[in-house]
């Protein structure tokens, strides 16, 4: 009984691992077979190619920019590309002024519209909305029929805001022409005519807006869920979240304030008075309107209503990095290839081949049969990385970098040495003249401890390496990582209860010459001689006793000299003793 429970454990245990293994397939195969994602992982800047657009930064008033601001300006357009799920871009500086954004393959409508809606973000309340669509000239109001302010706006909902210059801008403005997108900066005291863009969803809406009374600035931060009902079970309707500062969070209250009378005096839910609504307003471009259903007094409204997942992550993306304080004009945009990265991942897979090839024959060279389970470890290390790097690509757009081509290349030494600390903890324990069963079991209790060590300390090198680093060298760290884990897993999963069952078969059991754990080739000596007879220390291995020997000659090496006369007078004395029980016998 005492041989089968392991062995039942370890059948288990490999198991558990085929399951995660089929799991990890069928979910790949699920995305790819639906569309969304691809059995081959996807690449970086610098192994597909990609855009790069160069971005001119403007400041409000026309000053020049300084260095704080252009800095400010790169890290928050990289907090917007990543935020956005585009990994291994590349943002920097060109000439101390502009700013270049490379992104891998053809960046998305969303991700491009990310990037340069690179202006602040605003709150103005809604005078009027309609169709996006341009009134058609025998349609126009005509001069004498425009509205005309009647008194001075008494606050930013006033409609005396209307004039009869911004109600024929707002009659004349086209959507849906791509020549009337790009205005001036306006000015955030006056009145906004502007658009909010069609959707998949919804077509395009125009809009008169009132003087800022929000900035963008006053957001402390923005998330999506999926919203909660009022018995506070789930819903499938998602949601984006706001969270205010102080100065936000009494300003928005006095805004709700006033445009839920206007929601109330409407009719409530079965009203439509677009003065109950408040706009979202990036780079003069309306995001999202949503009418105010309560009186938010705590900073925190929650922005519902027909939200995709997708839709609901954007905006809390355009709300999380939306506020800076720098317009940008595109110079220029062009297509760049990988032909550089194409010859060095040639040449740094070419390597990796060559290093699993060398630890191939050194494992079979060393350990014999043992060596075969080095390779199928290294094989099942590879397809986790391979499955986890895949699916990562399809849920996260993580792309694979030639730097994390490396990390993997590195990693494969690194595998390799947990499988060979392992078996070399298996053979000492054969030496010492223990049965294969039993030596697989203590050389586990003692070869873990040293993997774990080994595995943490490449875990605690990569976090770091990750988070302070940007770039390509985070990609680097992270298959530095994600290694690490997978070899964890391959060695207390897959290794160790390989060795387990095979320790109880015929050829490595009896310790097969070509298993490579055979005792005898290995210099042990049992500690049961036979005939009721142990092993004596003289009749240790010899790996142990020139181990002995060694650290003897060691100790002695390092005596001082008081020591070792000590040690010799007590050698004289012992010497002395021997030869007194002699004659005494």
């Amino acid at each position: 009984m005492a041989r089968t429970g392991p062995k039942n454990s370890a059948l288990r245990v490999l198991v558990w691992l085929g399951v995660i293994l089929a799991v990890m397939t069928a979910v790949l195969a699920g995305g790819t077979i639906a569309g969304h994602a691809s059995w081959a992982p996807k690449l970086a800047l610098d192994l597909e190619g990609g855009t790069q657009m160069i971005l001119a930064p403007k400041v409000e008033g026309g000053s020049d920019i300084n260095e704080d601001q252009l800095n400010q300006a790169v890290a928050i357009i990289r907090q917007r590309v990543d935020g956005s799920g585009v990994a291994e871009a590349e943002i920097s500086t060109q000439s101390g002024r502009n700013v270049v954004v490379s992104l891998p393959g053809t960046p998305s409508k969303e991700t491009r519209a990310l990037i340069q809606a690179s202006a602040d973000m605003n709150f103005r309340p809604v005078l009027q909305a309609g169709a996006g669509a341009a009134v058609p000239t025998e349609s126009l109001t005509p001069d004498d029929k425009l509205p005309k302010p009647t008194a001075a706006p008494a606050n930013s909902s006033d409609i005396n805001w209307v004039t009869p210059e911004v109600y024929k801008k707002f009659e004349t403005l086209d959507c849906d022409n791509p020549s009337q997108d790009k205005q001036e900066r306006s000015d955030p005291a006056k009145p906004l005519v502007t658009c909010e863009p069609a959707t998949d969803t919804s077509p395009a809406i125009k809009y008169i807006l009132g003087p800022v009374e929000v900035k963008g600035s006053n957001i402390k931060s923005s998330s999506f869920q999926l919203q909660q009902g009022a018995q506070g079970a789930v819903t499938n309707e998602w949601a984006v979240n706001i969270q205010f500062d102080e100065q936000g969070t009494a300003k928005f209250k006095e805004v709700t304030e006033r445009l839920y009378k206007f929601f109330v005096a409407a009719g409530g839910e079965s009203g439509s008075d677009p003065k109950a609504q408040f706009a979202i307003v990036l780079d003069d471009q309306v995001i999202s309107a949503p009418r105010s259903l309560a009186v938010i007094t705590d900073g925190r409204p929650q922005i519902t209503g027909g939200f995709t997942e997708a839709s609901a992550k954007a905006l809390s993306d355009q709300l999380r990095f939306g506020a800076l304080p720098i317009s940008f004009d595109i110079q220029s945009e062009q297509q760049i290839s990988a032909t550089l990265g194409g010859e060095q991942l040639k040449m740094g897979l070419l390597a990796g081949v060559i290093g699993l090839l060398l630890v191939v024959v050194y494992s079979l060279f060393q350990y014999r049969a043992l060596g075969f389970v080095t390779i199928f470890s290294l094989v099942v290390a590879g397809a986790l990385t391979y499955l986890a790097i895949a699916i990562l690509g399809w849920t996260e757009n993580y792309r694979l970098s030639l730097a994390g081509v490396a990390g993997l290349i590195v990693a494969i030494g690194q595998t390799a040495d947990s499988f060979i600390v392992y078996f070399e903890r298996i053979r000492d324990e054969l030496r010492e003249g223990r049965g294969l069963v039993s030596a697989v079991e203590n050389g586990w209790k003692r070869a873990k401890r040293t993997v774990l060590a080994s595995k943490a300390v490449n875990l605690l090198a990569a976090l770091v390496l990750y988070f302070v680093a940007v770039g390509n060298v985070r990609g680097f760290a992270f298959t530095l990582g994600l290694t690490a884990i997978a070899d964890l897993i391959v060695v207390f999963m897959f290794t160790h209860p390989t060795l387990q069952i095979l320790a109880r078969t015929k050829f490595f059991g009896e310790g097969h010459r070509f298993s490579g754990l055979d005792p005898k080739r290995l210099g042990a000596v049992p500690l049961y001689r036979g005939a009721g007879r142990l092993r004596t220390p003289d009749e240790k291995p010899a790996v142990v006793r020139a181990k002995n020997t060694g650290a003897a000659a060691e100790a002695e090496r390092r005596m001082t000299i008081a020591e070792r006369r000590l040690a010799e007078k007590q050698e004289q004395l012992a010497g002395s003793s021997k030869s007194t029980s002699k004659e005494g016998k």
